[in-house]
């Protein structure tokens, strides 16, 4: 009795294998079928969720057959009648992302041993094939989703597979042989349609890959310290990895671009701030003055550094040659004013008594020297609120103390 109740159980395990198997034969002869795709993807969705074939490779081969042969059958429509109403770009564009998701599912699992018991695999070549011969697909379906706003995942997983497919095992020589700049417009497509759909951390993932594959877009970098800074800002617990990741970032620009982007070096130069390496700062900018001694950025950066240092006659100094350089910018000018006025105030409220010749040196040397700096910023810029504000505390110093 317990050997035949036994034997009904294998048959029965057996019969559900098979019936199972049955929905993926049956889902296979749907597809091709644009009139029965949803009715083969619902069969196909069984098979995933069930034990039996959830890890059988047929089943995602099956899946993205259903996918590419309705993108297909579309693609023939819209060549024979670019007006068929028929024809959805937002379909096709979905089926082919689908139709990746489930091949690179399947390759992995394509793996037959024969009588011999050699391993061989059964649907790689074709599904290879059809990956291959979708390649440029991907960044038009890329620009289909972005178009119709349809920006994470969507638009963001579309460039992301074109860039990827690139680099990928089965890829053809054609396709290796794609120039680094066409990959990472993709990477960088990628990672403006995450940010578009406020996915900070998939954008500055495709910002990144774009980056180490050589990037020379200034802007891809940008990009990346932007997400990292909206994620630190967000969240407290991110803060020390955003950090590492700005640092990262701002060296590789500087590397790149040198000072032709300064944003590079204001971002590194504030990321070893922040974690009190003052001293590799301050190195770093001197560096680079060593190589452009006639930067008025970095004399205002390295004014800023000492500053915060507590180097104040070294900041002050900085901030001086700076503000005189031809070519210096309004926020180096505008720290310059800050920083002369208040060192100045700070000296004025350690006088004792008359000193008419200490006094008259902060008149001259602080308040009368930041104030010229400040209507020099103001040219530049006439409505910062900031400089007015600098400007009515340096006049009334000069109106209060002096008269």
């Amino acid at each position: 009795m317990k050997k035949l109740f036994a034997l009904a159980l294998c048959f029965a395990a057996v019969g559900t294998m098979s019936a199972q198997k049955s929905v993926v034969d049956q889902a296979q002869k749907l597809a091709g079928k644009s009139d029965k795709i949803a009715e083969a993807r619902t069969l196909i969705e069984q098979a995933k969720n069930n034990p039996e074939t959830a890890n059988d490779v047929q089943t995602y081969y099956v899946a993205g057959k259903i996918e590419f042969d309705a993108y297909d059958d579309a693609l023939k429509k819209q060549m024979i009648n670019p007006n068929d109403e028929s024809v959805k770009p937002l379909e096709m564009a979905q089926q082919l992302v689908n139709g990746y998701k489930a091949f690179t599912r399947a390759l992995p699992l394509d793996s037959v041993v024969d009588a011999k018991g050699k391993v061989k695999a059964k649907y790689s070549k074709d599904m290879i094939g059809k990956l291959n011969g979708h390649f440029n697909d991907y960044f038009n379906a890329g620009g289909t989703f972005y178009n119709e706003k349809k920006y994470y995942p969507e638009a963001y997983e579309a460039f992301m597979i074109y860039g990827d497919m690139s680099k990928a095992p089965y890829a053809t020589k054609a396709m290796q042989a794609i120039p680094d700049s066409v990959i990472n417009t993709a990477y960088f497509n990628a990672g403006l349609s995450a940010y578009a759909g406020n996915a900070l951390k998939e954008s500055a993932a495709a910002f990144k890959k774009a980056r180490l594959n050589n990037s020379d877009n200034a802007q891809n970098f940008i990009y990346e310290i932007a997400c990292w800074q909206f994620i630190a800002g967000n969240d407290s617990t991110m803060e020390k990895t955003a950090a590492r990741e700005i640092e990262e970032v701002a060296r590789a620009g500087k590397d790149k671009f040198g000072m032709a982007q300064p944003i590079f070096m204001n971002n590194l130069v504030n990321s070893l701030v922040l974690e009190n390496r003052i001293d590799e700062a301050v190195t770093l900018i001197s560096e680079e003055l060593a190589k452009n001694p006639d930067n008025a950025a970095l004399y205002g950066l390295r004014g800023y550094v000492l500053d915060r240092k507590g180097d104040n006659a070294g900041s002050v100094a900085d901030y001086r040659k700076a503000a005189e350089m031809p070519g210096v910018d309004f926020e180096t000018l505008k720290n310059a004013s800050k920083k002369i006025f208040k060192t100045g105030t700070e000296i004025w409220n350690t006088i004792e008594g008359p000193q008419a010749e200490k006094r008259n040196d902060v008149k001259v040397n602080y308040f009368e020297a930041a104030k010229k700096i400040a209507e020099k910023a103001k040219s530049i810029k006439s409505d910062d609120s900031d400089i007015d504000y600098i400007l009515e505390n340096i006049n009334y110093a000069l109106e209060t103390y002096f008269n």
